[in-house]
């Protein structure tokens, strides 16, 4: 996955990396953009010296004001800010997350591309796990990075973006804890854009999860979003995150109050409403990717995933009705 200098990106390319105590994770990824032509590290308030590490390479480093809280979007904005004034004439930026690290030939691959396709403003490639060995977590998450090949509605984390497009619909949105590349990517489609997905290694991705507690927050997470996208685009006709929002609240927070009700109604009988879950994890089983004994696992886990979504929508309805700021939700 190193750089490879024979495959040179686009001239008019930038990379914009973010992150925050990655350590090795870092140096893999800031290493895997130097074949670009400028390259900015923003910094989110790490402990671990990775910002003497970035300066060492010669790579100009942001660091967020810790007083006004992280956001992976408000990074990726800085970041942004700081490429167009070294290099103003970039026409090219790759976003990456800092534990990520740029497959070789993939900035040289999108930037063909959108050259190609004048009404493209992002393109994206395969994001793979780099240890999905390692745990049953990680491998849900090489699985979610798998998206059909062709137009796309979203693009994650590691995308191209065409300048032009980005300053145009003015950037990611801050305020977005969780989310922020759909909500961008729903605002670019509405200004006349389109996102894309093409068969080429983009990144390899290093989630290092392996307890249940990293991937239970992650799906908390996921819920938020739902219900942070819906709020700013549920109206139609993008309807963003309608759907996951109504099935979070149906699978996770409904239900089970229905069966709590069923049961204080009729007694044990009541419990008989709960055989919807096995039933729709038996349902949902010949449907996720991979051997049996991890389609078990998928199935199983997506299922325990809605009651994590739920506690996500509930975070945001309180949010929302206490007008707190919403706090990053973290699984490392």
């Amino acid at each position: 996955m190193s750089a490879d200098n024979s495959k040179a990106p686009p001239a008019a390319c930038g990379v914009v990396a973010i992150g925050r105590n990655e350590g090795d994770r870092l140096k893999r990824c800031l290493a895997s953009a130097a074949p670009a032509a400028r390259v900015v590290y923003v910094d989110s308030g790490s402990s671990d010296g990775s910002v003497a590490f970035a300066h060492a390479q010669g790579i100009d480093v942001v660091e967020l004001d810790t007083r006004d809280g992280f956001t992976a979007a408000r990074a990726r904005n800085a970041g942004f800010r700081r490429l167009m004034q070294l290099a103003p004439e970039l026409q090219l930026v790759q976003f990456v997350d800092g534990d990520c690290e740029l497959a070789a030939g993939w900035l040289a691959a999108a930037g063909a591309f959108l050259d190609q396709r004048a009404d493209a403003a992002a393109v994206f490639g395969r994001r793979r796990e780099r240890h999905p060995e390692r745990s049953i977590y990680n491998r849900i998450c090489d699985a979610e990075w798998n998206v059909p090949l062709g137009q796309a509605r979203a693009c994650g984390g590691d995308v191209m973006m065409r300048v032009a497009a980005l300053e145009r619909v003015g950037g990611y949105r801050d305020d977005f804890i969780a989310g922020e590349e759909p909500e961008l990517c729903a605002r670019l489609r509405a200004a006349g854009w389109t996102i894309w997905r093409i068969e080429a290694e983009m990144t390899r991705h290093d989630a290092a999860m392996t307890r249940f507690g990293q991937w239970w927050r992650r799906n908390v997470r996921s819920g938020y979003a739902f219900a942070l996208g819906r709020s700013a685009h549920g109206a139609p006709p993008e309807r963003l995150w309608v759907w996951e929002s109504r099935r979070a609240w149906l699978w996770g927070i409904w239900l089970p109050l229905a069966c709590a009700l069923a049961v204080i109604a009729f007694g044990a009988p009541g419990l008989a409403l709960l055989l919807i879950y096995p039933l729709q994890l038996v349902r949902r089983i010949p449907r996720q990717p991979g051997a049996l004994r991890d389609r078990i696992g998928f199935a199983g886990l997506e299922l325990l995933g809605r009651f994590a979504e739920g506690l996500g929508q509930l975070r945001f309805a309180a949010d929302r009705l206490l007008k707190g700021r919403s706090q990053i939700i973290e699984y490392k």
